[in-house]
């Protein structure tokens, strides 16, 4: 499962692009999260033989790894989206720290 620290920082060597794609991988991460979690709410075998808490907790881990492993995979897209839709708006930014620095 991709780690959620509480704050985004990177360090002093990340830069902002970076920044930027690892958030986009953890919103896709998040988002497929969701769309598993919908998914298996439309289950057919309601009191059936493999209806159990601990059947329920193993599917619950198992779509929250397999959210990450599309997210990290960029299978669905939506994080490259994302990065590509919110990087005119860094790009500024990095832009004119690189001039200051001239």
């Amino acid at each position: 499962m991709i780690a959620l620290p509480t704050s985004f920082s990177l360090g002093p060597k990340a830069d902002a692009k970076q920044q930027l794609s690892q958030a986009a991988t953890r919103f896709e991460a998040i988002f497929a999260r969701q769309m598993l979690s919908a998914a298996r709410q439309a289950r057919f075998d309601k009191d059936g033989l493999f209806d159990s808490q601990a059947t329920e907790t193993f599917r619950h881990m198992m779509d929250d790894r397999f959210a990450d492993i599309l997210a990290e995979g960029g299978s669905l897209g939506f994080g490259k989206l994302i990065e590509r839709q919110l990087a005119s708006h860094v790009a500024p930014a990095s832009a004119e720290g690189a001039k200051a620095k001239d």
